[in-house]
């Protein structure tokens, strides 16, 4: 085998394991609701100040959802992190109590999704939606 073989094959394996590890970070896993990958995305890749995460699990699971901008927004979503800051909170049972403040949080790592059906946009039981007057 050449060295020109031998690079074009290395380089093709390793593009192949960069998409794998790509999809695993970008793409909804088996199961995993809208709000849990938003979530997941949000807290590995960021939020840009637009739905991007929320409308990348639309159009790969439920391109039909055409009105997902418009449900996210009437809760304050407006881009993928105010879904977290204004429309949906972590469920009360699975926070944590904090030892100084005796306040609930989220834990440092979120649960595993709870799931949903494969075309539903609508969160999984671990979140619970944001009242308008505090943290529930």
């Amino acid at each position: 085998m050449s060295d020109e073989t031998f690079q074009s094959e290395l380089v093709a394996r390793l593009e192949d394991q960069l998409r794998a590890r790509s999809a695993a970070l970008v793409d909804p896993q088996e199961g995993e609701c809208l709000v849990c990958f938003t979530a997941r995305a949000v807290d590995e890749l960021g939020c840009d100040g637009t739905l991007r995460w929320a409308q990348r699990f639309r159009d790969l699971r439920a391109p039909t959802a055409t009105g997902l901008e418009r449900r996210l927004g009437a809760v304050g979503g407006f881009c993928d992190c105010e879904i977290f800051l204004n429309g949906y909170v972590l469920a009360r049972e699975l926070c944590e109590r904090d030892i100084d403040t005796d306040e609930l949080r989220a834990p440092a790592r979120l649960p595993y999704c709870a799931s949903v059906r494969r075309t539903s946009t609508q969160p999984c039981r671990n979140w619970e939606r944001r009242r308008r007057d505090g943290w529930w």
